[in-house]
């Protein structure tokens, strides 16, 4: 990444003790959400594509960045009001969900899910519908409602009713 400036009509780098700190910043955010919404480690679905399975594993639940500590944070101040407090702790870079029939340990970077006791990937994707009519804003940090909505799903899982979920879980509908 490199930072430049307009001199007489021509683009000139600009060292980065010069950039003011500001545009440094917003400069980064947008380069950290660009690699975390085009790395194959945000698709849930690369698991089935071949030898890069080590990478999105390594990735998708990797240690934390700033953003997603800033989740955590977040997320410890209003998880003790949530009707599921009960059955959810957060541990290290995951929030934990106790259901009934397992226990899933959501990656507060990927929001991709473990099973317990095995280790094993439950891949819930949110649905793509129609957009709302707002405009996205970049600054916009979504990934916590797509953490909370899989944990209201996984906590109550004796009643999930998606033949796919279900048959990763090894029941059927």
């Amino acid at each position: 990444m490199r930072f430049a400036r307009r001199v007489a009509g021509d683009w000139q780098e600009t060292p980065l003790t010069d950039v003011p700190p500001l545009v440094f910043s917003e400069a980064m955010r947008d380069v950290d959400l660009f690699v975390g919404v085009t790395s194959i480690a945000a698709d849930p679905q690369w698991t089935d594509r071949g030898p890069e399975r080590a990478y999105w594993e390594r990735a998708g639940f990797a240690e934390l960045t700033a953003s997603a500590e800033s989740r955590r944070d977040v997320l410890a101040r209003i998880l003790p009001r949530l009707k599921i407090a009960d059955r959810c702790s957060i541990d290290g870079r995951h929030l934990v969900v106790r259901g009934s029939l397992r226990t899933y340990r959501i990656h507060l970077g990927s929001a991709n899910i473990l099973m317990e006791p095995d280790n094993s990937s439950l891949c819930i994707v949110p649905a793509r519908g129609k957009g709302d009519g707002k405009v996205f804003l970049p600054f916009e940090d979504d990934r916590l409602s797509v953490i909370l909505s899989k944990a209201f799903l996984l906590a109550d899982d004796t009643k999930i009713t998606d033949p796919t979920i279900l048959a990763q879980l090894g029941r059927r509908a």
